[in-house]
């Protein structure tokens, strides 16, 4: 697609939600996680996407898909690179380099709950971006980036805190 393309469509949803502000929240389709076999996962979604993630051997898996931290940190690194691509588009920027690198730093004493004083989840998060867009100065394609990352559905749930609830069903 064009970044003319692109460009349109982000003007005209940003119209769209200017003029209907009723239609701006929505609550995102459900996807359903299930266990196949030892510890591999299947995730599906409403409209038949689905995911495959699996522990390493070491913890008792298959290794024979990424792990969900794993595809927690490509969705960081995708939405991310989504958005900056977005916010490019929308300035009318053709971007030739974009990349970006998701890492973390995790104690495995959380996810076994090994000790109560530390979180099941990574310690810390790091995004890294590599781009670049000919005739464009710097300063513009970093106020890209921390537009974009500021504005990233993903990376603003890692590190905000999320209001959230837990229904549980036994069967």
């Amino acid at each position: 697609m064009s970044v003319e393309h692109i460009q349109n469509s982000v003007k005209d949803v940003i119209s769209y939600l200017s003029e209907h502000p009723e239609n701006t929240q929505s609550t995102s389709t459900p996807i359903t996680a299930v266990m196949e076999d030892d510890l591999r996962c299947r995730a599906t979604g409403v409209n038949g996407e689905t995911i495959i993630t699996d522990m390493p051997k070491a913890v008792g898996g298959g290794g024979s898909a990424p792990s969900p931290g794993w595809l927690s940190r490509a969705a960081l690194a995708t939405c991310d690179a989504t958005r900056i691509a977005l916010r490019a588009a929308e300035l009318g920027i053709a971007l030739d380099t974009l990349e970006v690198t998701a890492d973390s730093v995790d104690d495995d004493r959380g996810l076994f709950g090994m000790d109560k004083s530390v979180p099941a989840g990574s310690l810390s998060l790091r995004t890294r971006v590599k781009i670049g867009a000919a005739g464009v100065k710097a300063d513009v394609l970093r106020e890209i980036v921390d537009f974009a990352v500021t504005h990233s559905p993903v990376a603003d749930v890692c590190r905000r805190a999320t209001p959230s609830t837990l229904e549980v069903t036994i069967c």
